[in-house]
C-alpha cells in the first residue's frame, strides 16, 4: 500500500549507509532555498557514548546517551544506553518548533521506542495531522515494524540524496499548487 505521493517518507538504511549525513544535508539545503524544515537529525554514536542530535531549525546539539555510570566504565565495557528523558526533552523542543509551523519534518530515526507507541512517534502524528510532510530513517531490519506503525501509508525511498530530492519535489509541488490531484492518493483517503 506504498503510495508514491504520501506525505511519509522512510529513508530506508542498511548499517554501511549514513542517513544522518543524507538527511542533515538535506535539511541545510532546503533551509538555504527559504523552507522551514523542524526535526532532529542523529550525530555522535552509541560506541564512544557521543550518541546526541541536532536541532534542525535551530542548530543546538543534545545530548542523547545516559553519562557512563562508573560500573560500566571498566575496560572493555564499550555502547551507551540513551537517556529516555533526554529524547522526551528533545521531542518536546522539536514539538514547539512543530507548533509555529513548518515545511517538512525530519526524525532522525524509527527505533524500537516508536515501534511500542512511545519515542518521537507522536511527532509524526501531529506533523501529519496538520499535513506537514516527514521524512525519518529507517533501518532495513526494523522496515516491517515500520509498515506496521503507518499502517503502509509511507513511500520507501532509497537512502540516497537523489531518492529524497524527487519525494520532496513532488511532495512541494503539490503542496505549492494546493490544487487537488487528478485522482485521490491512498494516503488521502485515510487522512
Amino acid at each position: 500500500m506504498f503510495d508514491a505521493q504520501c506525505d511519509l517518507a522512510a529513508l530506508v538504511y542498511d548499517g554501511h549507509d549514513d542517513p544522518d549525513a543524507i538527511l542533515r544535508d538535506f535539511a541545510c539545503h532546503l533551509k538555504a532555498q527559504g523552507a522551514r524544515v523542524v526535526g532532529m537529525v542523529q550525530t555522535g554514536q552509541c560506541a564512544d557514548s557521543s550518541l546526541s542530535a541536532v536541532l534542525v531549525h535551530s542548530g543546538e546539539t543534545l545530548l542523547l546517551a545516559q553519562p557512563p555510570s562508573p560500573s560500566t566504565t571498566s575496560p572493555g565495557a564499550s555502547g551507551c544506553k540513551l537517556d529516555l528523558s533526554r529524547l522526551q526533552d528533545a521531542g518536546l523542543r522539536v514539538a514547539d518548533a512543530l507548533a509555529a509551523g513548518a515545511d517538512l519534518v525530519i526524525i532522525n530515526r524509527f527505533g524500537k521506542r516508536e515501534r511500542d507507541g512511545k519515542g518521537l512517534g507522536y511527532l509524526i502524528e501531529r506533523a501529519l495531522d496538520a499535513d506537514i510532510p516527514v521524512v525519518i530513517a529507517v533501518s532495513r531490519s526494523s522496515f516491517a515494524d515500520w509498515v506496521t506503525f503507518a499502517g503502509g501509508m509511507s513511500v520507501k525511498l532509497a537512502c540516497d540524496r537523489h531518492a529524497l530530492d524527487a519525494w520532496w519535489r513532488t511532495v512541494s509541488l503539490r503542496t505549492a499548487a494546493r490544487v487537488a490531484p487528478d485522482h485521490t492518493a491512498v494516503c488521502e483517503v485515510f487522512k
